[in-house]
């Protein structure tokens, strides 16, 4: 942590959830969207790792994904602009497209998404249901989530953008495997994730999405808006498998802890932001959680960390 830059809570803008409920519940559906294009593009990677949006320097985005169409091999990607407030579509031959971010119905900027990828003559299959929701509406004809709030989305941008620059440090102490820092649309949070190096043995219930992402023991950090009924931006660490004795185990900053409900360490994002170096408060919390974790599993942490 010596020598880290902060940038102080000027660049940590608020984000009360109850203020922009609306846009954040909105913008999960569209980015659900964007995701499941990327899903029906890209070759399956281990853990699910084709799939998530990256944070960019405007928003988030997909990165190029092969398409093979009529005119013969290409490239799509395809990125949420929380800066000019568009959703742009480039492609490798020079075809591009843009559509304003505006207020508008699932359902509208389904069929408005959809008339874009026929345009650019890209014809690819989106399974309509969106994925990790407790009552999930079809987007084709979702009309109860319709709203855009262009200073919230920028501020929830901005948010991911500082976390996205902590995790990447984070992560260079680490040699095991693990994850790029990205964003993963069904759940609405930006995560990181080592590994020790050992299968994990088999989740109980587990759909083909856990599966896959559970196969290896991990200690994965990451941030969320406060969708899922928690209700408040939050920092988070967990084990998968939980090892014994880590609800137990003491971390930093103080504002951390052991959330029982969860079942995973929780830092508010409000304890973070009002730090003199918010920077510091949060890798503070990443080192000190992914350590109890990695104890408390025995994980063999002089040959996966960086000495």
């Amino acid at each position: 942590m010596a020598g880290m830059v902060t940038n102080g809570a000027a660049a940590w803008p608020s984000l009360v959830w109850d203020e922009w409920a609306a846009t954040a519940n909105t913008l999960h559906m569209w980015t659900q969207i964007v995701g499941k294009t990327r899903l029906a593009l890209t070759p399956l990677q281990n853990h699910w790792w084709n799939v998530p949006l990256y944070v960019t320097a405007r928003g988030l985005g997909t990165s190029a994904m092969d398409y093979v169409g009529k005119g013969g091999d290409d490239v799509l990607d395809i990125e949420f602009d929380f800066v000019a407030h568009e959703l742009h579509f480039r492609m490798g031959s020079g075809k591009a497209m843009s559509v304003p971010l505006r207020a508008q119905t699932v359902a509208d900027f389904y069929k408005e998404y959809r008339g874009c990828l026929v345009s650019l003559g890209v014809d690819v299959k989106i399974d309509p249901m969106p994925c990790e929701l407790a009552n999930p509406i079809r987007f084709d004809l979702d009309t109860e989530h319709r709203s855009y709030d262009r200073e919230y989305a920028q501020r929830f941008w901005r948010v991911l953008m500082e976390t996205e620059k902590v995790f990447r440090r984070f992560g260079t102490g680490f040699l095991g495997k693990v994850s790029p820092v990205h964003f993963f649309w069904g759940s609405f949070d930006l995560a990181v994730t080592r590994f020790s190096g050992r299968p994990a043995p088999p989740r109980a219930g587990a759909d083909a999405i856990q599966r896959e992402a559970y196969s290896h023991e991990v200690i994965s950090a990451g941030f969320w808006p406060g969708n899922g009924g928690y209700g408040a931006a939050a920092f988070y660490c967990y084990a998968a498998p939980v090892p014994e004795g880590l609800a137990e185990a003491k971390i930093r900053p103080a504002a951390a802890g052991w959330d029982k409900a969860l079942g995973e360490f929780i830092l508010k994002y409000e304890d973070v932001r009002s730090q003199a170096s918010p920077e510091t408060a949060l890798m503070e919390f990443l080192e000190s959680a992914y350590a109890a974790a990695a104890d408390a599993a025995k994980w063999d942490r002089a040959a996966l960390e960086r000495q």
